[in-house]
């Protein structure tokens, strides 16, 4: 085993410290203001970049600019193959990227456009998505690289086709991902096909049907598209008789990714396990401090963290 793995699996497990965790959490979520989160904020991990003064909105970009920054660090200390599955995993933060520009190309204010989430090393495209000056030309960017073509080039196919693509990729190019991937595209087709009432584009539904087999990516209705999953998916959306209640899937695949998490990080292998491991325990604590702050906002309460909003 080479020293670039060990030296990467033991960054990985020291990184779950940068986690919150249930009890910080529920602490933040407990904040009679959001001012207040914040400041219990400003002692933890998630002090990068942390503006006191910062909307809802501001401070949780910020969680997930410090989540991004983790990732950033723990790449850094990994060999090739555990870079290469960061990079994967991380493909959020590009697609936002991507949602943000594309928004400023269709006429949008550029004053309320975020900046950029800043990529580096594991950034795949963007930076010639950055320089694009029209949504067609964002388009023929996409479709010549490892991205493939949306299918057309307004922001609902880009995003959604980005987000299949990435579910895809990540099945293919990280065996202990391959399961979560699964599950979020079916939970990504159903509520865009079934919940919103848009279809996605021919080459995305061809995507797809890579992960979710053709007999679901071409059913008639819900109930329909979740028996014809494969096991591997269906599991994301068992219990669910509505697509109405895709919200409770979600917190449920976030659970998912924990519990899963944990366990790489404590299994005695230097590979890429322990780091898919910490890349699922960081990106779900963040979205957990985000769903927290939301209920700060709100004056505080005193949820089931596996429940707190997204």
């Amino acid at each position: 085993m080479s020293a670039g793995w060990v030296a990467g699996v033991t960054r990985a497990r020291a990184m779950r410290s940068r986690c919150l965790g249930i009890t910080g959490i529920r602490d933040v979520a407990l904040a009679p203001t959001l001012d207040d989160a914040l400041r219990y904020l400003s002692g933890t991990a998630y002090r990068r970049g942390l503006d006191p003064e910062a909307s809802l909105a501001e401070a949780q970009r910020i969680v997930g600019a410090t989540l991004l920054w983790h990732l950033r660090v723990l790449a850094g200390w990994q060999p090739r193959g555990g870079a290469a599955a960061i990079r994967v995993l991380a493909a959020g933060f590009e697609i936002s990227n991507a949602e943000d520009h594309l928004r400023a190309l269709s006429g949008a204010d550029p004053t309320r456009s975020p900046r950029p989430y800043p990529l580096g090393t594991l950034a795949t495209v963007w930076p010639r998505l950055s320089r694009t000056g029209s949504p067609a030309e964002l388009r023929a960017e996409l479709a010549a690289s490892v991205w493939g073509d949306p299918g057309a080039d307004s922001p609902a196919a880009v995003a959604t086709g980005m987000r299949v693509s990435a579910a895809v990729r990540t099945a293919a190019a990280v065996p202990e991902a391959a399961r979560w991937a699964a599950g979020r595209l079916a939970l990504l087709f159903a509520r865009e096909v079934f919940l919103v009432g848009r279809r996605l584009t021919e080459p995305s539904v061809r995507r797809a049907a890579r992960l979710l087999g053709y007999g679901a990516v071409r059913a008639a209705s819900f109930a329909d598209f979740r028996q014809r999953l494969p096991e591997s998916a269906r599991w994301a959306l068992d219990g669910l008789d509505a697509a109405a209640d895709l919200w409770r899937a979600e917190a449920r695949w976030w659970d998912r990714l924990d519990r899963d998490g944990s366990e790489l990080l404590r299994a005695s292998r230097l590979d890429a396990g322990p780091v898919v491991g910490a890349v699922a325990a960081l990106s779900t604590d963040a979205w957990r401090v985000r769903g927290a702050l939301e209920l700060a906002a709100r004056g505080g309460g005193s949820p089931e963290v596996s429940d707190a909003p997204a």
